[in-house]
């Protein structure tokens, strides 16, 4: 089990930051990493991880508080089982950009598609838990979740963005750390990095030509 998950740390100082963990965790052979986004998510997280005999589970969780979705509105944490799921989506279901987080930033995207939402432009969420659990799903479960025709992307993670390059595409951004960060309490860290709504809605306008 991994806490401590993020930039969140930022009042111990940039080196107790592990911005380099998920890469180095997601690129171990036969290692099953589950980061959930919310308490809902890390009850199913966990059922997955006392059913998993074949191999290690890395359970990540954070040290900040964050919210409970409300799964009256969005899809039920069930999805946490296929590794990634639709948590909110676009009217009709045809979005015309995706968010993709784990972890303690998805309800940043949740932030960001409720203001997306208010100004018309059509976002879906996928929550992403598991790329390892999300790799072993069919071509068309994929494509439910991740449009291949959805090239405006936009992944948001806390950590190194190594390896979202995969999901965000050549034409995507991943909102993520390529340096250590610093020391500063929690919200100021998101500020100064980019890791809140109004970014995440300001990097979809940008790739909506909006």
């Amino acid at each position: 089990m991994f806490t401590h998950d993020s930039i969140g740390l930022g009042e111990d100082g940039p080196t107790h930051q592990p911005i380099e963990q998920l890469a180095s965790l997601r690129a171990m052979p036969n290692m099953l990493v589950l980061r959930p986004g919310d308490a809902n998510e890390v009850v199913e997280a966990w059922k997955i991880a006392l059913q998993h005999t074949h191999g290690p589970v890395a359970l990540v969780l954070t040290r900040q508080a964050i919210p409970t979705f409300d799964r009256a509105k969005y899809a039920p944490a069930s999805g946490v089982a296929r590794g990634a799921y639709v948590l909110a989506d676009a009217p009709g279901g045809t979005p015309e950009a995706l968010l993709m987080a784990s972890g303690s930033e998805v309800h940043l995207c949740l932030g960001a598609y409720e203001m997306l939402k208010a100004e018309g432009i059509k976002a879906r969420v996928v929550s992403m838990p598991s790329w390892e659990i999300f790799e072993r799903q069919d071509a068309a479960y994929k494509e439910s979740v991740l449009p291949a025709g959805v090239t405006r992307r936009v992944s948001v993670e806390m950590a190194s963005p190594f390896g979202w390059e995969r999901y965000v595409g050549p034409k995507g951004r991943m909102i993520g750390m390529k340096t250590f960060g610093a020391s500063a309490p929690l919200k100021a860290l998101q500020t100064r990095f980019g890791f809140v709504p109004d970014n995440i809605v300001a990097s979809v306008k940008e790739l909506l030509g909006r």
